[in-house]
């Protein structure tokens, strides 16, 4: 616990230090990796250290940011817009998506293989799809503004906004990362683990499987929530087409190819979820296209970059980056040793 409370200062430090010196861009890219990290930790906990396969999370990203549209909208429309009741719109936000997951874990809890994946994806595009139903509620397609407070007084009349959506972000993910950590290192961490590793031995050793696989597809739904609740605040929007099933596969890839059950994996997932749009301009600007063909090229390059990166992270580096990362770790570590003798 220590240990991981002095990571996350010296984290938030660095964090500090890095938004003074940064253009107002990067700190708002910043704060959207920070974001989508909440996402894939929670996806990381649930795939990797339990075993349990989901292509849904896109939608419990979702649910959070319409959650907070809905709860900052009503602040708003009473008069209130002080920055503290954004707190109370991300706790709602994570509340909701856990109800949700629990829901979906239950039922998930009851099936396995590709029967668990069809019930998340139709998860997926359930959610999505209800939005859009019930527009009267949701705004439908185009979806509903997030009103958000400026920056406290205290900073100054000058202060940039994205300096402090990068602060707001920052310290939600933190918080989220630290109790993520420890809950690996606990005893429920260890039991996830157990019953990823084998099912029948863990319940010989008198562990609950199905309880297990319910918790821990809540702990993931509540990252979810959190990072697409930080979303909806940052973009100050939520609209269903910001969270398709393309966003649910994106997620399950990028802590594949972060590092499958190492919650460090999941922050080179989540920098890749954010590089691969700039990534994607830059390439279709280097070709000589038609507007039309320059259209179709830029919506399917992500999808073409990310499954071909997978591929190569999966022959080259099966532990994903992380994993390659420990083992040059490993590696530089014993040569210094073996050196010293």
């Amino acid at each position: 616990m220590l240990r991981h409370l002095g990571l996350a200062a010296v984290a938030a430090s660095a964090l500090l230090a890095v938004s003074y010196g940064l253009e107002p861009f990067r700190n708002f890219q910043l704060a959207t990796v920070a974001a989508y990290l909440c996402a894939t930790a929670g996806l990381t906990i649930l795939t990797g250290l339990n075993g349990q396969l989901s292509l849904g999370h896109g939608a419990l990203m979702a649910v959070g940011a319409y959650t907070v549209a809905l709860t900052q909208d009503a602040f708003a429309d009473r008069g209130r817009t002080g920055g503290g009741l954004l707190v109370v719109s991300l706790v709602a936000a994570v509340a909701t998506t856990v109800a949700v997951g629990a829901v979906v874990g239950v039922a998930a809890a009851r099936l396995r293989g590709p029967y668990l994946a069809g019930v998340t994806l139709a998860v997926a595009v359930v959610v999505p799809a209800l939005t859009v139903t019930f527009d009267g509620v949701f705004n439908g397609e185009q979806g509903l503004p997030v009103p958000v407070a400026p920056p406290p007084a205290a900073l100054g009349p000058y202060f940039p906004y994205e300096r402090w959506q990068l602060w707001v972000a920052g310290s939600a993910t933190l918080l989220c990362l630290v109790l993520l950590a420890n809950l690996v290192r606990s005893r429920y961490g260890r039991t996830f683990r157990a019953v990823r590793d084998d099912e029948i031995a863990a319940r010989l050793a008198g562990i609950h499987v199905a309880r297990t696989q319910v918790l821990a597809f809540v702990v993931s739904a509540a990252g979810a929530g959190l990072g697409g609740a930080l979303l909806a605040v940052l973009a100050q929007s939520v609209s269903p087409g910001a969270f398709s099933l393309t966003l649910s596969l994106f997620l399950l890839m990028a802590v594949v190819i972060g590092g499958l059950g190492r919650l460090a994996g999941a922050l080179w997932g989540a920098a890749l979820l954010v590089a691969l749009p700039d990534l994607t301009h830059t390439l279709t600007d280097l070709l000589t296209l038609s507007p039309a063909a320059a259209q179709r090229l830029e919506g399917n390059l992500p999808l073409a970059i990310f499954g071909s990166t997978l591929v190569v992270v999966m022959i080259a580096a099966p532990g994903g980056v992380q994993g390659l990362l420990s083992r040059l770790a490993r590696t530089l570590r014993d040569r210094w040793r073996a050196g010293r003798r």
